[in-house]
């Protein structure tokens, strides 16, 4: 890639707000990550273009409060959406899902996917333990931070 690519990327990802995009050819593997203030891109910092918060979907925006006190109810683990997008349990319609209540993961399992602008995004968990509930459906729309799982760490 080019540098000029790079930045309409790091542009485009600023205009889109998309926490992180992954991209691996042949010849290049580049991972563009947003943080509070910087974006990067490999190892190299650049300035956060400012740019207007993302809508906010219709739908889950009123099931998110209900579902987060679900989750702050237990002894329970969320694990939250890292971006707005569309859900997804398994990679193609035709596959199982990545993850099944009762099915133990671990720090770096992928638990599902979440469609932003054409880009799917894997999930990976965070902590280890058994998922106890899974609160969203398939092909539904999510919101930043929004609970998806709820794990029970013992």
């Amino acid at each position: 890639m080019k540098a000029k690519e790079i930045k309409e990327l790091i542009d485009f990802i600023s205009e889109s707000g998309l926490e992180e995009v992954n991209i691996e050819t042949s010849e290049v593997k580049l991972k563009v990550k947003r943080s509070q203030n910087i974006i990067t891109a490999g190892s190299v910092a650049m300035p956060q273009v400012a740019s207007a918060p993302a809508p906010a979907l219709p739908g889950p925006a009123e099931a998110a409060p209900k579902k987060a006190a679900e989750a702050a109810n237990s002894n329970a683990i969320a694990i939250k959406s890292p971006m707005i997008g569309t859900f997804y349990k398994s990679p193609n319609p035709e596959t199982a899902p990545f993850v099944k209540v009762g099915d133990v993961v671990k720090p770096g399992d992928t638990v599902c996917i979440i469609e932003a602008m054409k880009l799917f995004n894997e999930v990976e968990s965070e902590v280890s333990g058994k998922i106890i509930k899974i609160l969203v459906d398939d092909a539904e729309p999510v919101e930043f931070d929004q609970p998806l799982f709820l794990i029970d760490p013992s």
